[in-house]
């Protein structure tokens, strides 16, 4: 059991260091992760590194080739764009049904979900990150609907290293707090204006820092 914790241990060490370095950009897309080199940089044997990974490709972070190894995922411009798009269907669904069956527990988790501004270190992105995909995460949940809320998260991860291009961290929680005091009132075109200003929002800085360069870090192409 000891060596099932210490594995377990650094599974959660290597997965949280290399998903934050994914993220901020430090490892790129199409770069292939060596299980090798992995054990070496975080001084653990193969069975925790592939553990992590795995976790990674569950969240669409990793991409797992069968006889080729492990790569950092890459994204298109075309699959950035239907993600972007799918996020609206998503979350407008979603607010609009929170808005009738939200509860009061559900209203105080949705409120107190960010921790506050730190800066704009490494760390602290990492932590608004997380922050961002919990508020939509228990919104999904607030909605009634669970597989909702499961494709809300999973979306998420996969926009994870884009929603950073937003640099958002000074004025994610204003945005959250609009839509929280909507749902609180009960007011369902309020709810769905707020959320759509944070989608509309976050969809053009997304694009604007992806078409003026920063993408080219990504490998995001026009085409498939």
């Amino acid at each position: 059991m000891h060596a099932v914790a210490v594995d377990a241990t650094y599974r959660d060490r290597i997965y949280k260091q290399l998903r934050r370095a994914i993220i901020m950009g430090r490892r790129a897309p199409g770069e292939r992760l060596s299980v090798e080199e992995l054990c070496q940089t975080y001084g653990s044997g193969i069975s925790p590194v592939r553990d992590a990974l795995q976790m990674l490709g569950q969240e669409g972070l990793v991409e797992i080739k069968p006889r080729s190894g492990y790569f950092v995922a890459s994204v298109t411009l075309k699959e950035l764009r239907d993600l972007l798009d799918l996020r609206e269907v998503l979350e407008i669904a979603a607010v609009e049904r929170a808005t009738q069956r939200v509860t009061e527990r559900q209203l105080d988790e949705l409120a107190n979900v960010h921790a506050g501004y730190t800066g704009d270190d490494d760390e602290s992105y990492d932590r608004y990150t997380d922050e961002n995909r919990r508020f939509h995460y228990l919104l999904g949940h607030a909605s009634g609907n669970a597989e909702l809320a499961e494709s809300l998260g999973r979306l998420h991860d996969r926009l994870a290293r884009f929603m950073v291009m937003r640099h958002a961290g000074g004025t994610q929680h204003q945005t959250h707090a609009a839509i929280v005091d909507a749902l609180r009132a009960r007011d369902a075109n309020a709810a769905r204006e707020a959320m759509l200003d944070e989608i509309n929002e976050s969809r053009q800085a997304i694009l604007d820092r992806v078409m003026q360069g920063e993408g080219a870090g990504w490998q995001i192409t026009a085409l498939k």
